[in-house]
């Protein structure tokens, strides 16, 4: 049975969450792009450096959606059935890439290695959206040094320190951070779980439906004998 068709385009749209403060610990604001944006930024049609009010807002965080890559999906049937047994998707990396995500990508365009923006392992739990723990919830809080100045504009997450595997990355309106700064990024992934699930338990129930009438078929090919 299998999980996933090869013809889905595996565009999950999963929260991530960015909450940037000063060094005194005062919440900086971020331009929270509206759908319109959001769906411009996707397609490459805008830059991400616009802040104009009819494109979004300013507040105290900025929350996008996020895609799941191909390599992604892939990962998470092997975490579920044990084949390969790739490693945990826990690492957050940032960068300056502005080409939008799409499912094949396999790496952030222009990853961020120095000065306290570098990849690295975040705090993994499971949270409640529906039921208990149907959730799952990364957080790491980056803290930038000197030299750390930064127009960041991708995210993706990854199941190793370097290389790896991407399982998301998503690309969004500019985030300008400086030495001092720290950037806290918080993502969820609750639908890709909820998908499997029942792209998995309606697959079985066709199964089991065709199983019910070979036997069906069967019993009354018998009765035309006898």
């Amino acid at each position: 049975m299998r999980l996933f068709s090869t013809k889905g385009k595996f565009g999950f749209n999963e929260n991530v969450e960015y909450v940037l403060k000063a060094a005194d610990g005062k919440v900086k604001k971020l331009f929270q792009p509206n759908t319109l944006y959001q769906w411009c930024i996707k397609k490459g049609l805008l830059p991400k450096t616009l802040t104009n009010f009819f494109l979004g807002h300013y507040a105290d965080k900025m929350t996008i959606s996020n895609l799941i890559t191909t390599v992604g999906v892939s990962g998470v049937a092997a975490r579920i059935n044990g084949s390969g047994s790739p490693a945990a998707y826990t690492y957050i990396a940032l960068g300056t890439g502005t080409t939008a995500a799409a499912a094949a990508d396999t790496t952030l365009e222009n990853e961020v290695t120095t000065a306290g923006g570098a990849r690295a392992s975040a705090t993994a739990s499971l949270v409640t959206t529906d039921t208990a723990g149907d959730t799952a919830q990364l957080q790491y809080t980056f803290s930038f040094t000197e030299g750390g100045t930064f127009a960041l504009t991708e995210s993706g997450v990854l199941n190793a320190a370097s290389t790896g595997t991407l399982l998301a990355r998503q690309v969004f309106s500019a985030i300008n951070v400086a030495s001092g700064d720290s950037l806290q990024v918080t993502l969820i992934f609750g639908a890709i779980i909820k998908k499997f699930m029942m792209y998995a338990t309606s697959k079985l129930q066709g199964h089991l439906d065709n199983i019910k009438l070979i036997i069906s078929r069967q019993s009354a090919a018998k009765s035309l004998i006898y």
